[in-house]
């Protein structure tokens, strides 16, 4: 099935490779490989189904996905593509958008 155009901004690569860093760094390479992993798998569930994950509380065509319990993947569905906003470590403190 092919889904949608998935396009990363510079927030959600800043985002990402923070995450990384964070997990190589508590853990070892290999969990840090994993959640790139998952990550993956989760985008590419996102650009097949786009709708699957609920809708943030907090601005309107937001979606959050979670990858792990600890890591949200935030993104936005145009009528053509997906917007890969932000991801989000679950144990911060809450979102203040």
């Amino acid at each position: 099935m092919n889904g949608f155009k998935c396009f990363y901004t510079k927030r959600a690569k800043e985002t990402i490779t923070s995450v990384y860093l964070f997990i190589q760094q508590k853990f070892e390479d290999s969990v840090a490989d994993k959640f790139i992993k998952k990550a993956e798998k989760t985008i590419k569930l996102i650009s097949e189904h786009p709708y699957m994950f609920k809708e943030s509380s907090f601005e309107v065509n937001v979606r959050i996905g979670l990858i792990t319990k600890q890591t949200s993947v935030f993104y936005r569905v145009t009528n053509n593509a997906i917007h890969i906003l932000f991801f989000w470590n679950n144990q911060q403190e809450p979102l203040d958008i």
